[in-house]
């Protein structure tokens, strides 16, 4: 059974950082792109990042471009997204999801299995 689990979210003030993590396990995680998307109230959920199987790759939206870093930890099975520069309008529930193959995909169909979701709040 594969299960990603969120953590790190939390309350920060505009331009403040923060780190989410999101573990994997059940054989979750080698040879299969990652990504991060999000969902602000009353909004649909919306791609943020995404990272082949080897890192070597990553894929951001326009708007956390240069603020967002996408990462992974292949051996601990862990996955990460910095955030800097953090405005409110990033305030959302985020969810870590793995692809349906090595392809960065930005679409919600292209991953199959999905997190619980963190909370971020950015106030401002």
């Amino acid at each position: 059974q594969v299960q990603l689990v969120e953590s790190g979210g939390g309350l920060v003030q505009a331009g403040g950082s923060l780190r989410l993590s999101c573990a994997a396990s059940g054989r979750a995680f080698s040879f299969y792109s990652m990504g991060w998307f999000r969902q602000a109230p009353g909004k649909e959920r919306e791609f943020v990042a995404a990272i082949t199987w080897s890192g070597g790759s990553t894929n951001y939206a326009d708007s956390v471009k240069g603020r967002f870093t996408i990462s992974r930890d292949n051996a601990r099975e862990i996955l990460y997204l910095q955030m800097n520069s953090l405005k409110s309008e990033d305030t959302a529930v985020y969810y870590c999801a793995r692809g349906i193959s090595g392809i960065l995909g930005t679409e919600r169909y292209q991953y199959n299995y999905w997190g619980q979701g963190t909370q971020v709040t950015v106030s401002s």
